[in-house]
């Protein structure tokens, strides 16, 4: 065991939390796998202090898990390795306390590591700060804040046995129209938003502009950029754990399914991304009068050109290829635009100073982890080897259609991620592994599951 924290935590933050928070009775301990799920333990307040001093065993498998908790031998992560204990240690900065429990939680999130204190590659977290570290041997530091798009759902199905969305927390009034930009839908969901805001300050994370988005139902929360895209990461995973928390207490379902009514618009998980260079200036941002630098433009070159092979990390799901269709504002080709909203690489209009690219393919349900580091990757790949992204695509993107280059469905996109020696290096070997054996495993898992539709289509015609 390695004689000091190898994440950077240090015993005397878990004394200075414990002391400024009395209250606490509990630890919810949290490492997220490669599908973004937080697996852990819950721990007494008394046991905090000895995991900042030594870290907490837990079991090599769980990095190795499936979207429902299965083991997927083809990682390499169950049998092979004995199932043993790995050396679980506490992200630095990341214990919060809960909003709402009663006895009061707090919250901390962990990162894997071998028992000689070396970084396990299967954990996602390790994929993200590799890239990081990527970027800062240019001297280049990703800013960035994600988007979080849900639904809110009744807990009860329809008489079709279809979810619905939620009714009004506050009166119990039901809509189920599309309501996009409607200030009058919020306030109906305004105790429950009132405690979401509340979880996020306590927490730290500053939860911004809310929306009524565009299907019945569907909300949309934007987070306050950070200067450290893992911090970036952890507040989307964070705020996720919150909103289903609080909904919950509410009666209410919070769905992050990436497509959950069919004639209306998923939820996406846009990740909007700067650099910053040594002194702190926007390097993506052009001087006054002038054109987007040539950084811009190959940082958004390297995003097109690697889209194909790695949309797996962007719709990991059968359900997040159902998003993409034409007119739902999810993009279905691998291009670029300015203030345009059906491009997969939009940059947003404003001051120059704030310039930034806005990945757009990601559903929300996918793992922010592995999307921040896939696309900084792609970025990175395309500023070093100065990738052209063509030209701009104005107007609407969805005229042209399905580009060849984005596969056409999961199985596809499975098949190209496993064979994409970009997304190995953008990844890991590691886990790049663990996560397409995850994924094979659970498109396995759905092509035997015989659906509804069979029975529908043909139980009485064939």
């Amino acid at each position: 065991m390695p004689d000091t924290c190898p994440s950077g935590a240090t015993p005397a933050e878990a004394e200075t939390f414990l002391a400024a928070h009395p209250e606490i009775q509990a630890v919810d301990i949290l490492l997220h796998d490669s599908n973004g799920i937080a697996r852990g333990k819950i721990i007494r307040r008394h046991e905090l202090a000895a995991l900042y001093r030594g870290g907490r065993h837990l079991p090599i498998s769980i990095l190795g898990l499936d979207v429902v908790g299965e083991d997927v031998h083809e990682t390499g992560l169950i049998w092979d390795a004995g199932d043993g204990d790995l050396r679980a240690w506490p992200v630095p900065g990341s214990l919060v306390p809960l909003h709402g429990t009663d006895p009061a939680r707090a919250e901390l999130f962990l990162s894997q590591y071998h028992l000689d204190g070396t970084p396990m590659l299967s954990d996602p977290r390790h994929a993200l700060t590799r890239q990081v570290a990527a970027m800062a041997a240019h001297d280049l530091h990703p800013t960035a804040a994600f988007e979080l798009e849900f639904f809110l759902l009744d807990p009860e199905r329809d008489a079709q046995g279809q979810v619905q969305p939620a009714r009004d927390v506050l009166d119990g009034r039901h809509s189920g129209r599309t309501e996009v930009y409607s200030v009058d839908q919020l306030i109906g969901m305004q105790p429950l938003f009132d405690d979401i805001y509340a979880g996020a300050a306590k927490a730290g994370i500053t939860a911004e502009t809310l929306i009524s988005e565009y299907a019945p139902g569907q909300y949309e929360l934007t987070l306050r950029h950070r200067d450290d895209i893992l911090q970036a990461a952890d507040d989307l995973v964070r705020l996720k754990r919150i909103v289903r928390a609080q909904a919950r207490r509410h009666g209410v379902v919070a769905c992050f399914m990436a497509k959950p009514l069919a004639d209306y618009a998923g939820s996406g998980m846009h990740l909007h991304v700067s650099l910053r260079d040594g002194t702190g200036r926007n390097a993506l941002a052009e001087a006054p009068g002038a054109g987007f630098t040539d950084m811009l433009r190959h940082a958004i070159g390297g995003t097109l050109a690697t889209m194909g092979e790695t949309m797996l990390v962007f719709a990991p799901h059968a359900n997040s290829w159902r998003r993409f269709a034409d007119q739902s504002y999810a993009p279905v080709s691998p291009v670029w635009g300015v203030n345009n909203r059906s491009v997969a690489i939009r940059v947003p209009a404003g001051d120059r100073a704030a310039r930034r690219i806005e990945h757009r393919p990601s559903g929300v349900d996918a793992n922010p982890y592995l999307v921040a580091a896939t696309v900084l990757a792609a970025m990175r790949k395309g500023i070093e080897e100065r990738i052209d992204p063509g030209p701009e695509t104005t107007g609407n993107a969805y005229e042209a259609g399905r580009d060849a280059a984005i596969p056409r469905d999961w199985g596809a996109a499975i098949a190209a991620a496993q064979g994409s020696a970009f997304l190995k290096d953008a990844l890991g070997e590691e886990m790049h592994r663990t996560f397409t054996a995850v994924k094979a495993a659970e498109y396995a898992r759905v092509a035997r599951t015989i659906p509804d539709v069979d029975y529908e289509l043909y139980l009485h015609r064939v």
